[in-house]
């Protein structure tokens, strides 16, 4: 592990990467790793900003003329996770494959191709729906980016640094859904593109005509991805002893923590991005004298900015320990949620139920971060289990196996997370349509907390447990 940083390296390919070695690390892996995670963030945080941007745009449209229904609205909010999640299934192995230079790269300027449909789309209100749902499926191109970067990242940094790392990666990646929330209101409000961004609509609001640009909320991303994508295939690396065939990726479908970190994963990344898509539209059906974009962003920004804090709690206190006390409090939160929407003819509280929504949020950033960390442990200590740590190369080909398939397990957990974002807002909207109210989709998330609970004591939390993490 001695050669130098010009020897480890052909272009942008790093031949020698070992970050567990401490002097490799402290010699040159350690900026090379921070390099290369500091350019995977702002292209994270734009694929959340293009993946959410419905959650914006879908509420603004009835005021533009648009005639669709609730329940449509819902589906449009809830329609870039569905794409997303089923697209990071395959993004879960691009990285191995393709290196994760070049994927970065390639899938960062893909989101061009929503954020430049849906700018010119909303400009005419005339526009079929069948079109508006095909653009926010297209939006899945930035859900599906979470999980080859949180793979790409892992392969980066040293086992205690891993939760650390992805929870920074992560965690201010999850900006770009509350940026977008708060900043789409204030952008639509000027023509900052002069002619090349088109013509303003006309709305009323609070009894006022006003004209508004509603493309800006997504050309505004534009300029930033274009810049993006050239700094990651200019600035970042690919590591040659990351690739791997789909085959040696897939031994994950084998593997019974792989399907368990799924589960607990859903509880938190899907529990954050189901909440943050049906935030605004939930406000806005539940306490219409509520200006939902002026509380919305709140939820997001504190789930996103947590997450570190999450992953660095993990690393400190153990993963499973953290993820535990975690659920506990989400399924409180859920409760408190439902004491204070409206019922019948009680007409709700909305700062207790805004109150309970941002623990709901703190604590998905949190279990985000823990259950990050989980996972690259779990396949490593199980990776290095029997191994004879005398025997140098035994250890180099576990700690590889053991990185391969936790990195696979990231993305393929991220993959089955997502579907949270579908799952939550559509359960809002059927249970509205079926009974008036949220409150049966609320009482589903606090039994599924439970189960939660459950798996993590059981497999990773109590004495003598399985996989202690």
């Amino acid at each position: 592990m001695s050669a130098t940083t010009t020897s480890g390296r052909q272009g942008r390919l790093l031949t020698i990467w070992a970050p567990e070695d401490k002097s490799f690390w402290e010699r040159e892996g350690e900026a090379i790793a921070k390099l290369n995670l500091w350019i995977s963030v702002p292209a994270l945080f734009l694929a959340f900003a293009i993946w959410q941007v419905w959650s914006v745009v879908a509420v603004s449209l009835p005021g533009l003329g648009f005639k669709y229904s609730t329940n449509q609205l819902f589906w449009l909010a809830a329609a870039p996770a569905l794409s997303g999640a089923t697209l990071r299934i395959f993004y879960s192995f691009m990285v191995p494959l393709v290196g994760g230079r070049r994927w970065t790269a390639i899938s960062t300027a893909s989101l061009l191709i929503p954020a430049l449909g849906i700018g010119f789309a909303v400009q005419d209100n005339t526009t079929a729906y069948p079109t508006m749902l095909i653009l926010a499926l297209l939006c899945g191109l930035g859900g599906g980016n979470f999980s080859s970067s949180m793979a790409n990242i892992s392969f980066f940094f040293p086992k205690e640094r891993k939760g650390s790392a992805l929870g920074v990666n992560a965690g201010l990646g999850n900006l770009g859904v509350s940026v977008v929330q708060f900043l789409s209101p204030l952008v639509v409000t000027a023509g900052i593109f002069g002619v090349l961004g088109g013509e303003p609509q006309t709305i009323v609001k609070n009894g006022q005509t006003m004209q508004v640009w509603t493309q800006n909320a997504a050309f505004i991303w534009v300029p930033w991805i274009a810049l993006t994508a050239l700094a990651a295939w200019f600035g970042m690396n690919d590591i040659a002893d990351a690739k791997a065939s789909f085959a040696a990726q897939a031994a994950i479908f084998k593997r019974k923590h792989n399907w368990l970190m799924c589960v607990l994963y859903l509880g938190t990344f899907g529990s954050f991005i189901g909440y943050a898509a049906g935030f605004p539209l939930l406000i806005k059906s539940q306490f219409p004298n509520i200006n939902p974009l002026a509380y919305a962003w709140l939820g997001p920004l504190v789930g996103a900015v947590i997450r570190p804090f999450g992953g660095w709690l993990a690393d400190k206190l153990g993963g499973a320990r953290v993820t535990l006390w975690n659920f506990i409090v989400m399924a409180i939160a859920v409760v408190g949620v439902t004491v204070f929407l409206p019922s019948g003819s009680n007409e709700g509280q909305f700062g207790g139920f805004f109150v309970c929504f941002l623990v709901l949020f703190l604590t998905t950033g949190i279990g985000n971060g823990s259950t990050f960390r989980m996972i690259p442990v779990i396949f490593l200590t199980e990776a290095m289990r029997g191994v004879d740590k005398n025997n140098a190369a035994a250890v180099a080909q576990a700690n590889k196996e053991g990185n391969t398939l936790g990195a696979a397990t990231l993305g393929f957990t991220a993959a089955m997370a997502a579907y949270g974002g579908f799952f939550i807002p559509k359960s809002y909207g059927s249970s509205i349509a079926l009974t008036g109210s949220p409150h049966a989709a609320l009482w589903t998330f606090f039994a599924f907390y439970l189960v939660c609970i459950v798996i993590t004591w059981w497999y990773y939390g109590r004495k003598n447990a399985e996989m202690p993490c």
